[in-house]
């Protein structure tokens, strides 16, 4: 019997999703596991498995379209079977709103105008919301000129918004007629971003009414104007573009360390493929061109008597706003304590001797924390207005530093995970953080977070909480200095600990057992297995 397969909700704030790819086309064999498509929402990209066998019979969404949550995504069954009634059900909504044409014929006649004014073959491309927060996106880079040609799937653009730059690939073939954004500019949701069709068509009408007609000529003036003035700014950032490379090769240069900066790539728009990282040789003078690569961002470095200015990436005013809600939403207060890590230390140098095995102290804390947010469940809690939500799950977000600022990915389940799980989700994930390529479900869900910045010698600090998480563990360096242990001036190692908490859900004896019990584990990593 056939199954209807909708549109999943892979984020908590997910309406609608849009369909970046088709694994699997009508007709094909299905089995369960096999990727049947990648969903576009909020700020990523994921696969979605099907669940069931048999073959693929309907495709609800076309590849670059949106649909809404539940609604039919597809329809996987037995060859040759009837699905008409299923198909049809989903088209019955459409037949009902025949009555109520009279109704919605106004706004059918407003949209007609603009409807008119695209010619045939002429396809519009708008500014895509890739997130549940934008209001807006910014063009990072082009890959396309106005002129070129482009395919199904080439690389139009990269689109910056929230806390990642996305790759944004046409739907359409055609040439490119018109950018309505220029790059580094920045443009609402659903406006024009691009115009494809027949090489040669007059566009220039297409968008007319959304802004005065006397303004278009003047506005596409300045943008050449912009254009030009920005010419030479816009070759020497490009240095500081994030590279475009398959994820296979990405992995591949992660394990053989190679510096993806430095490899040539031969794919579309140069992007690296597989090959190049297999046949890349570092060129003799890579040493002397390394600092180069890295001088990009010194660009803004001090000159005595200039003023420079850095205009804010989406990330950055993301990281801005949303920190300022939380500071002046929720009442912080701080609590601080020392832990001897004397213990700690042994069970390290411990747990490292056993083959293929090596945790940092990150790790050991961050297990500890899990396992006292058991014991602590009000400060694994969310403050909703009328009410504080209690966690079922231990979440915890380890905020890993960035060029742009600041990400917080998510371990899921962190009190069942093991320290060797610990240690390897939080490499990968710290890695491809710093490579934007995190997906949109492993930055969601946290219920506690954690910030470290004892590598950096910081012995104490305070942070500001990851809403909607109560609280946040600030961790500083772990110090060798005299203390008094059993009536003796001795030699120890200290490490300070602060807890930024939301008043309004953690109270202060709350927040001072919690670190009580967090202190009894690190001093004492054996009653981790009590």
């Amino acid at each position: 019997m056939a199954e209807v397969i909708t549109m999943p909700r892979l984020s908590d704030t997910m309406t609608e999703g849009k369909v970046a790819k088709w694994h699997k086309k009508v007709g094909d064999k299905v089995k369960e596991g096999d990727i049947l498509a990648e969903i576009e929402t909020d700020k990523a990209v994921q696969d979605f498995e099907s669940e069931v066998e048999g073959t693929l019979l309907y495709v609800g969404v076309e590849e670059g379209g949106a649909a809404a949550v539940d609604s039919v995504l597809a329809i996987i069954g037995n060859e040759g079977e009837d699905i008409s009634g299923l198909t049809g059900g989903a088209a019955a909504p459409a037949a009902g709103t025949e009555e109520k044409k009279s109704e919605e014929q106004p706004k059918a006649e407003t949209a007609a105008p603009a409807a008119a004014e695209v010619p045939a073959g002429v396809e519009v491309i708008t500014m895509p919301r890739l997130s549940d927060t934008m209001t807006e996106g910014k063009v990072a880079k082009w890959h396309k000129n106005v002129g070129d040609t482009v395919k199904e799937g080439d690389l139009l653009a990269e689109i910056e918004t929230d806390k990642a730059v996305q790759d944004f690939e046409s739907e359409f073939n055609g040439v490119l007629l018109k950018q309505g954004v220029e790059e580094g500019g920045a443009a609402p949701v659903d406006s024009v971003l691009a115009i494809i069709g027949p090489a040669g068509t007059d566009v220039s009408a297409v968008g007319a009414p959304k802004a005065a007609a006397s303004t278009e000529k003047p506005a596409e003036q300045k943008t050449e104007a912009k254009t030009e003035e920005k010419a030479a700014p816009a070759i020497s950032s490009s240095s500081s573009d994030r590279v475009a490379i398959s994820p296979l090769a990405k992995k591949m240069a992660q394990d053989k360390g190679v510096d993806i900066n430095s490899v040539q790539g031969s794919g579309e728009n140069g992007r690296i493929v597989k090959k190049d990282i297999e046949n890349y040789q570092p060129a003799a003078k890579a040493p002397a061109s390394a600092p180069a690569a890295s001088a990009a961002p010194v660009a803004v470095s001090f000159v005595q008597g200039e003023d420079t200015e850095t205009p804010n990436s989406q990330v950055r005013n993301v990281i801005a706003k949303r920190l300022s809600e939380s500071k002046f939403s929720a009442p912080h207060y701080y609590l601080m304590v020392e832990i001897n890590m004397d213990k700690a230390i042994e069970a390290r140098k411990e747990i490292n001797s056993l083959p293929d095995t090596k945790i940092s102290f990150n790790d050991m804390i961050i297990k500890a924390t899990a396992i006292a947010l058991r014991k602590h469940p009000q400060v694994n809690s969310s403050w909703a207005g009328d009410k504080i939500i209690h966690r079922g799950n231990i979440n915890i977000g380890v905020a890993v530093a960035i060029p742009d600022g600041l990400v917080v990915p998510v371990l899921k389940n962190t009190d069942q995970m093991t320290y060797t799980q610990i240690s390897a989700a939080v490499k990968d994930m710290a890695s491809r953080a710093k490579n934007k390529g995190l997906k949109a479900n492993e930055m969601e869900g946290s219920t506690f977070s954690i910030s470290n910045l004892g590598m950096f010698g910081i012995e104490t600090f305070t942070s500001i909480i990851n809403q909607p998480n109560s609280a946040i563990l600030s961790v500083g360096a772990i110090i060798e200095k005299p203390i008094v242990k059993d009536g003796q001036i001795v030699v120890g190692n200290t490490m300070k600990l602060s807890l930024a908490c939301d008043h309004r859900v953690v109270d202060g004896a709350t927040g001072a057992q919690f670190l009580q019990t967090l202190r009894t584990y690190l001093e004492s990593p054996l009653t981790l297995l009590l």
